[in-house]
């Protein structure tokens, strides 16, 4: 089996902010556009167009409706790799291609020594595994580990796709174990949460909650519009005929 790190020098993960999630799925195809040729290159897709669609997507975005006694509203829930503390991902792999990166604490398979045992993926409660049938391997998010590291890209450009991609600026990217990093101040200030965390795998990222609704409608300040009056000739006689 495989062994953790001690400590790791950084813990680089996610934010994503449920409130201004609008679900376009952006942040889906940026992930596979940019993997497919990545690190964990390709990413399969079988049959694409047929009755048995299958195929490697390292982000997913569900949909989820929720209902208050103030009304329904649409949450969208992307779910990726959390990069956990303690995943037991890297734990039961029994020849270490699982395994959690003391620099900066990302989680990454080693395609090399990866025999398609399936142990990972029974393990981690959050399905953030896949395995690529088409070469017999497990995959799974990097954090574009090729992106954040280029040093042929823009320092603004060296974010995951999928954090560079998102229209709405619902996903954040940095360090998490640094206290006065901004995506760990906008934990504090939002009460960002953990999946699950009564599992005690500790995951990375961070979800922040919907914000509640006001109880109060909008006020609206706009004077109310007038009646139409109805026109008169040709193009009133029209409009009578179109209106009924």
């Amino acid at each position: 089996m495989t062994c953790l790190p001690a400590r790791t020098e950084k813990k680089l993960g996610l934010v994503i902010d449920l409130d201004t999630c609008v679900g376009c799925q952006a942040c889906v195809t940026a992930c596979k556009e940019w993997n497919t040729g990545g690190h964990m290159a390709p990413l399969t897709d079988i049959n694409p167009y047929g009755a048995h669609v299958d195929g490697v997507w390292f982000n997913r975005v569900h949909a989820y409706e929720h209902t208050t006694e103030l009304g329904g509203r649409t949450v969208n829930f992307p779910r990726s790799c959390l990069h956990c503390e303690q995943p037991a991902c890297v734990t039961v792999c029994p020849t270490g291609a699982s395994y959690k990166r003391a620099a900066d604490g990302i989680v990454l398979v080693d395609e090399d020594k990866c025999i398609g045992c399936k142990l990972c993926s029974w393990a981690c409660p959050y399905g953030a595994r896949e395995f690529d049938s088409d070469v017999g391997v497990m995959k799974k998010c990097t954090l574009c580990v090729d992106r954040i590291y280029n040093d042929n890209l823009a320092e603004e450009d060296r974010v995951p796709a999928c954090v560079a991609a998102c229209p709405t600026s619902a996903r954040h990217f940095g360090d998490l174990g640094d206290p006065a990093s901004a995506i760990s101040q906008l934990v504090t200030e939002r009460g960002g949460i953990a999946l699950m965390p009564e599992l005690g795998y500790k995951p990375t990222n961070r979800y922040l909650p919907p914000r509640a609704r006001s109880e109060r409608a909008a006020k609206v300040d706009a004077p109310a519009l007038e009646p139409i009056k109805a026109e008169g000739g040709f193009l009133g006689w029209i409009d009578r005929m179109l209106s009924n």
